[in-house]
């Protein structure tokens, strides 16, 4: 999303193309509706360089996460014992699901909105930001630590239940016994993060991945030779508490009542209560969500050593598209709450329509380049070490079947945010997960046997796209009413490019013997065929956004060449 092209909705087309300001001149009066075409173009702008801000901050930590897959694919190859720890990583996965990128946001962006709606008009005593802290913070470490201890002592038996199969189970619960204490601190930081998008703050909590891959890697660098994958699972535990340090400071600040003018502003009639009920629902479709990996590791602890690994790796490499373009409802997902709470169905629906559509169009340009050079990609990141030829082979196949369900894996992050945005209890998400998970346990039981991991990884990718079916058909007025055939109709074109970029990337990847240089020619390929498609076909608006772009740059480039005379 490109600053001066999304129109807020409700605001007439003129507006957009002038950017919202209107001339007072001349002792002219400014008209009445001036001001709030003022704040829309300055809430596009906001918007614009909050995406692009996180967006660059989440290509950070993605490149960060593939140095730490690298590091552990050279340090450890892909054999029993990262089998052992995949097994471990499996809470932290689970963890980060639950109370950062899903349960935590989803349930206190909402809440935290409306109490700084209550301290924008002026209530003090008590303060509504620091009453919502008080009431839900100690109850809610009180209940993360209790897990994490759980998790602890439980760790056999869990690993038993994720993998009975697993030839280091020992192992295994050792690292589990490590990785247990990021439920502690990964909700810590996904309730400082929640907090701080409510505020619109974007740059502590784009961080926090950043801060996170870098601690496991120094980790494993640093005491891998004795610990062993060990280290991993240390490295997993301390970059919990550096996602923590952060952000804590700015939510302080924040908190004191040091907020700026970007603090999200709703005319509700007070701050929501955090409900039971909306919490279980929300966890619980997150947790739901998450199955979909404990089920792929359940199924292949049976395969031979290396499965696990092969499907892990294949998984993270391919889903980097996908994190890239759920950005965009990261940022728009406080936009889309604010616009409920004030009754604007109509803005809130314009948005995620936009947002759907804008998301599904990154995503599928990324999905290209995975499905044409996934042999070249994996041996380029990982083939070195103690990853050989046949682990490059067996992980390409995965991420190519993978990459089939990336749709419906994005569809699924930006769908579910229309059903929560309201901050009232829905039980259809998890519904709609559940079909989804079902589906994946039969079709991957079934297809594991002769297909092995790229049977699971197919039944992953189909359960996914079901899910994302089944939440888009059931829209309606309890959540965004989207206009579902109209979104439909405008996914046609961006898939119709991505099938010709897929093609364009094969030939290309094929020119050269060098991985390197195969991904470089698949990846100019891929984009120049996509994008031509895209404005010929004028998918995701195309056109229109290449026009806005240079109507938003040209005053720029003009002032510029002005001060060069």
């Amino acid at each position: 999303m490109r600053a001066g092209h999304t129109r807020t909705a409700g605001v007439p087309d003129h507006a957009t193309r002038t950017g919202g300001a209107l001339p007072a001149r001349g002792g002219r009066r400014r008209p009445a509706h001036a001001r709030p075409r003022v704040q829309d173009a300055s809430s596009r702008r906001f918007l614009a360089r909050a995406t692009l801000l996180s967006a660059a901050l989440s290509i950070a930590g993605a490149v960060l996460g593939l140095g730490r897959d690298q590091a552990l694919a050279h340090l450890f190859g892909a054999g029993a014992e990262t089998d052992a720890f995949l097994v471990a990583w499996t809470v932290p996965e689970v963890a980060a699901t639950l109370l950062i990128e899903d349960g935590m946001a989803f349930v206190l962006v909402p809440a935290f909105s409306a109490a700084l709606a209550l301290r924008a008009r002026g209530q003090r005593t008590p303060d509504p930001v620091r009453s919502l802290v008080a009431a839900s913070l100690p109850r809610l470490c009180l209940a993360l630590a209790a897990t994490a201890a759980v998790l602890a002592a439980g760790a056999p038996m869990l690993v038993s239940a994720l993998a009975p199969g697993l030839s280091d189970a020992s192992l295994a619960v050792s690292c589990t016994r490590l990785t247990a204490t990021c439920v502690l601190s990964f909700g810590l930081a996904g309730y400082c993060s929640a907090a701080l998008r409510a505020h619109r703050s974007f740059l502590a909590p784009g961080a926090i991945y950043v801060a996170y891959n870098v601690a496991i890697i120094a980790t494993m660098f640093v005491v891998g030779a004795h610990w062993g994958v060990r280290s991993a699972a240390l490295g997993v535990a301390l970059g919990g508490c550096l996602m923590v340090a952060v952000q804590a400071p700015s939510l302080a600040r924040r908190i004191a009542g040091r907020t700026g003018s970007r603090a999200l502003v709703d005319d509700g009639d007070g701050a929501r209560p955090l409900a039971p009920a909306l919490i279980c629902a929300v966890l619980l479709f997150a947790l739901c969500r998450q199955s979909q990996v404990l089920i792929e590791r359940h199924l292949a602890s049976g395969l031979p050593a290396g499965a696990i690994s092969h499907l892990n790796y294949a998984q993270k490499v391919a889903q980097l598209p996908m994190s890239l373009s759920l950005m965009v409802c990261v940022v728009t997902f406080p936009v889309v709450a604010q616009a409920i709470a004030e009754g604007d169905t109509r803005r809130a629906r314009n948005r995620v329509e936009r947002d759907l559509v804008l998301m599904s169009t990154v995503l599928l340009m990324g999905a290209a380049v995975v499905l044409a050079g996934a042999p070249q990609i994996v041996q380029l990141l990982f083939q070195r070490g103690a990853f050989t030829a046949q682990d490059t082979a067996a992980t390409a196949a995965v991420m190519r079947v993978y990459a089939t369900g990336l749709l419906g894996q994005t569809l699924v992050g930006a769908l579910v945010r229309s059903y929560f945005a309201a901050g009232r209890t829905t039980w259809f998400p998890l519904g709609a997960m559940g079909v989804g998970a079902l589906a994946t346990v039969a079709i991957g039981a079934w297809a594991v046997g002769p297909w092995g991991a790229c049977g699971i990884a197919a039944a992953n990718a189909i359960g996914i796209t079901v899910t994302a079916l089944l939440l888009l058909h059931g829209l309606g007025p309890g959540s965004v009413p989207v206009r579902v055939r109209r979104v439909v109709a405008d996914l046609v074109r961006p898939l119709c490019a991505a099938a010709g970029a897929t093609a364009a990337g094969l030939l290309g990847a094929g020119l050269f013997a060098s991985p390197a240089a195969s991904v470089a020619v698949c990846c100019l390929c891929v984009s120049a065929v996509f994008l031509l498609l895209c404005w010929i076909l004028d998918a995701a608006g195309a056109r229109s956004l290449l026009l806005s772009a240079v109507r938003f740059l040209l005053p720029y480039v003009t002032r510029k060449l002005g001060h060069g005379r």
